[in-house]
């Protein structure tokens, strides 16, 4: 068979040398599709990401199942799922009932969410902005204290479907309320796609500006206007080396209109290992997941990449064939 394509590696000077890829597409890529997936394709899924690579995996959300009935399986697939030594298994939890459920199931790394807007607050997180970050702090507070770590998100920080623009000062708040308050990890979420390269710069030098390490700053991407992967260069010159990304470009957020699927991980890892960036992930191996899912689920995938390589003849013979731990 013809060797299938690959980025040519041109580095760009000044750009991190390696990046972490948090893989969301369990979570966030399947919490707003209209199809429930049964809790062992769940967990199928999450086994081929661990062995594509995958060191940083957001398996699920502890959420209450009205809220999104799609993981309403988060203790079953935990319970079923095996993680490799040094691999993260990371489950959302929006208070600390969650936090509770989470730890009982057996997850020890959580994140959790508050809003740079108001009404974003209200529609996603049924509080107000300062209710949310409240709650998020209290999180904190008792997962830090049984040594679990928290990664937070500020969501809408670039544009919010109900109010429009969004203020600045909002998200470096929201993110300087995280950080003080023991988060090891700060996304800045773009969560209906809005974001421009210049617009994403300013954002982020504000947040270092209020004195938040650009290690501990992540960037969350969705790619309604088809901006994400110009957002993450626009990141890496500013030395940002964590990206959220999900397989296939599943997801897209239930309470924002018109959002459309996360950036596609296979699409962000061509782009990083054409600048000659270490990820430690296999592209074939995603993209032949990515496939695998597809079909299962009937659709066509979001990914330009897993597309590409499927029509240059990528192997996905074994893909039907389970993954089980090693």
């Amino acid at each position: 068979m013809t060797e299938l394509p690959a980025p040519r590696v041109v580095p760009e000077e000044g750009l991190p040398s390696r990046v972490t890829v948090f893989e969301v597409g369990p979570r966030d890529g399947l919490q707003a599709e209209t199809d429930i997936i049964p809790a062992p394709v769940k967990v199928q899924l999450c086994r081929r990401l661990y062995a594509a690579g995958s060191r940083a995996l957001e398996v699920t959300s502890f959420v209450p199942p009205t809220w999104i009935p799609q993981l309403a399986d988060a203790e079953q697939v935990v319970a079923d799922l095996d993680v490799p030594d040094g691999a993260r298994a990371v489950g959302l939890v929006p208070n600390l009932r969650g936090l509770h459920r989470a730890l009982d199931a057996g997850i020890r790394d959580v994140s959790v969410v508050v809003s740079a807007t108001e009404a974003f607050a209200q529609a996603n997180l049924n509080t107000t902005r300062a209710g949310a970050i409240e709650r998020a702090v209290d999180v904190i507070a008792a997962a830090t204290a049984q040594g679990v770590p928290v990664r937070g998100y500020v969501s809408m920080a670039f544009g919010d479907p109900w109010e429009g623009a969004v203020d600045t000062a909002a998200v470096v708040a929201a993110a300087v309320s995280l950080c003080e308050a023991g988060a090891r990890t700060v996304a800045i979420s773009d969560t209906i796609g809005v974001a421009t390269p210049g617009h994403t710069a300013a954002v982020i030098d504000a947040v270092v500006a209020a004195g938040i390490p650009v290690g501990a700053i992540a960037l969350h991407l969705h790619d309604t206007y088809g901006q994400s992967l110009a957002n993450v260069h626009a990141a890496l010159r500013l030395g940002v080396a964590e990206f959220d990304s999900s397989v296939g470009g599943l997801g897209r957020c239930p309470y924002a209109k018109g959002a459309t699927g996360n950036l596609a991980t296979e699409d962000l890892v061509w782009m990083l290992h054409g600048l000659g960036i270490e990820t430690g992930l296999d592209l074939e191996a995603l993209a032949a997941t990515t496939l695998w899912l597809s079909r299962l689920r009937g659709v066509r995938p979001a990914s330009n990449v897993a597309r590409a390589l499927a029509a240059a003849g990528l192997d996905t013979s074994a893909t039907d064939q389970e993954v089980t731990p090693a």
